[in-house]
């Protein structure tokens, strides 16, 4: 599961995305429009900032804006910068490693050898999605709900 950190980073990039390039976005706007704690976020944001994710400018005309296009920001990179690493159990956590309690040998372990396979497709399916296509998704599903048709090619 990510933790509120990282949804809460996910809508600050897909609120960016959705702005004009290169056109800071001051973190209160932001903060009220998609309802995250102010200080909350200027957490998140120096961090993304700081991880190549975001570039900002102090004072008058200041704010965030990414610092890449929506379709080069990957899930993964998101989860990186805030998290460190996405291992569904510990002993797999390249990061932060800790040798679970309730395991006698890790080599033998069916519950890592198992794992190991989710670990693989979950990291191939996170570095594939974009900020851009959370943007898309979103979009589509509320054309679906309103019931209009989007013939674009």
């Amino acid at each position: 599961m990510i933790t509120k950190k990282t949804k809460y980073a996910l809508k600050a990039l897909v609120y960016l995305a959705q702005q004009p390039a290169e056109q800071p976005v001051l973190i209160a706007d932001l903060s009220r429009n998609e309802q995250i704690p102010r200080k909350f976020l200027e957490f998140i944001l120096l961090t993304m900032r700081k991880a190549g994710l975001l570039q900002s400018k102090i004072g008058k005309g200041g704010g965030y804006w990414l610092a890449l296009p929506a379709n080069k920001i990957t899930i993964a990179s998101v989860i990186h910068a805030l998290e460190g690493d996405f291992a569904p159990v510990q002993c797999l956590n390249t990061i932060n490693y800790s040798h679970c309690e309730e395991c006698q040998d890790e080599a033998t372990c069916g519950i890592k050898l198992t794992m190991v396979d989710v670990h693989t497709q979950l990291t191939a399916v996170l570095e594939k999605l974009t900020i851009a296509d959370m943007v898309e998704r979103s979009a589509t599903a509320r054309h679906k709900l309103a019931g209009t048709i989007d013939f674009a090619i």
